[in-house]
């Protein structure tokens, strides 16, 4: 998945995992940013079957890799990464 903000924006961006977990559910999530990335996390939050983190910053012009990380109930872990590509807009 591939979105685009703005260097001003705060913007959420979510995952829903329902149609992977099969029943099971989200026990714990952490949402992981490139190392020395310039996009900032604000918060997140997370229900039984989704995911959503709300991102700051950025330089228009990159694209950042930002990866959310799930422990489900049933002891599963799995990772779904979404690029955001920040843009003057």
């Amino acid at each position: 998945m591939t979105f685009t903000k703005d260097p001003d924006a705060v913007l959420d961006y979510s995952v829903d995992w329902s149609a992977w977990l099969a029943g099971d559910e989200i026990a714990s999530s952490e949402w992981l940013l490139e190392e020395g990335a310039a996009i900032e996390k604000v918060t997140d939050t997370t229900t039984a079957s989704k995911t959503t983190v709300w991102l700051r910053g950025g330089n228009a012009g990159t694209t950042y890799l930002v990866t959310n990380r799930i422990v489900t109930a049933g002891g599963k872990t799995d990772d779904r990464t979404i690029s955001v590509k920040v843009e003057d807009r």
